[in-house]
């Protein structure tokens, strides 16, 4: 998946984004990464294991995708060492981009 393509959908607030969880290739214990919009939520953008402890928040997918909080770098910092595992909890090699529903809220 190309970048441009995730960050998409997370910009047009795909409502079944939530639990999107990536590894880096580099990464020699492969430790499971997880992001996520939650529309309900001032700050809808979310992260999980990342630099700041217990993840953050962000109001934009902008904010998200360039927030220096993998080891120092942002997902589109490090963006070649990304590896997709799933989307919305469904796995990558059956997610389907039809299966986006923006969020109109």
């Amino acid at each position: 998946m190309k970048y441009k393509k995730l960050f998409n959908l997370f910009d047009q607030k795909c409502t079944n984004i939530d639990e999107t969880s990536f590894v880096f290739k580099d990464d020699p214990h492969k430790i499971e990464h997880y992001i996520g919009y939650l529309p309900q939520y001032e700050f809808p953008y979310w992260v999980g294991y990342c630099d700041v402890e217990d993840g953050c928040e962000f109001k934009t997918a902008k904010e998200l995708f360039e927030a220096p909080i993998f080891d120092g770098k942002s997902i589109k910092d490090r963006w070649n060492e990304v590896e997709i595992i799933a989307i919305g909890g469904i796995n990558i090699d059956e997610w389907d981009e039809k299966f986006c529903v923006p969020d109109h809220g």
